[in-house]
């Protein structure tokens, strides 16, 4: 990992809302299928591994980037990296994929990409996200898997 900030001044964004629970939503008897905003939720608030913000703050992660087939049991995530030669974009992709791998249903087939033309290195990252060996390796790497927990652990906003 580099030892100083590739992008020092970053653009921070307005977080988006957070999500009305209805009554279905909360009824066990009522089935309610995924869909891309609980996805959304379930990964906005990731840590930046450079920065004090979220992934959603720095609109790396956004709503309608997600595509979610509930039937299909298949999640799409396309992620955008604040700069075309961000060294931490592999280090985001897990951090993603390890969140909806511990927090969706088994069934689901996740896929994390980086957005295309948003990358220099694109191809290669997303070759890396998407070989489950290489990830598991990654996994097991005791260093990494703790930077990973640190990206993925929610940090108490209302301290105030």
């Amino acid at each position: 990992m580099p030892t100083e900030i590739e992008n020092i001044n970053p653009s921070v964004y307005t977080k988006s809302k957070e999500r009305v629970v209805t009554k279905d939503e909360t009824d066990e008897n009522i089935p309610d299928p995924f869909d891309e905003r609980e996805v959304f939720d379930l990964i906005r608030n990731i840590n930046d591994p450079e920065h004090p913000l979220t992934l959603e703050e720095l609109h790396v992660v956004q709503q309608d980037l997600i595509k979610v087939n509930d039937k299909g049991n298949t999640v799409f995530i396309n992620f955008t990296p604040t700069i075309p030669h961000c060294s931490m974009a592999t280090l985001i992709g897990l951090s993603i994929r390890v969140k909806l791998l511990r927090s969706l249903p088994p069934r689901f087939k996740v896929t994390v990409e980086i957005t295309p033309g948003t990358h220099a290195s694109e191809n290669a990252v997303n070759k890396q996200l998407a070989d489950k060996e290489r990830v598991a390796a990654a996994l097991e790497n005791k260093h990494l898997a703790e930077v990973i927990n640190q990206c993925i652990a929610l940090k108490n906003v209302d301290a105030a």
